[in-house]
């Protein structure tokens, strides 16, 4: 298999105590921690520190999103949506299938 194809992620139900049997929600994204030390955005970045529109080469992205359901049948997410608390410090676009997403954190647009 190649390295790029390798599947990721695997978490069995033995290691949840609340998550026994299914999960009705999953997710993929990027988090960065902002305790706003003097009033201002932090600087850490998310991903490769480029907005999801600076595209190919630029920003981070996930593609091939599956999950693999109890019956060990790969699936597509269903009804994927976005989120974001920060558009101007850190973005997402979907492209149905993949998405870009990241950003600098403090920027002129982001104080």
């Amino acid at each position: 298999m190649n390295i790029n194809q390798r599947p990721f992620g695997y978490w069995p139900s033995s290691i949840f105590s609340i998550l026994p049997e299914d999960a009705s929600r999953v997710t993929w994204g990027g988090e960065v921690i902002n305790y706003n030390s003097g009033g201002q955005h932090t600087t850490t970045q998310m991903g490769s520190g480029h907005f999801a529109e600076e595209g190919p080469g630029k920003a981070s992205f996930f593609k091939h999103l599956n999950v693999i359901d109890g019956k060990q049948i790969q699936r597509a997410p269903r009804d994927p949506t976005t989120f974001m608390t920060k558009p101007n410090c850190y973005n997402i676009i979907d492209y149905g299938g993949f998405f870009y997403f990241g950003g600098p954190g403090r920027n002129p647009n982001c104080p």
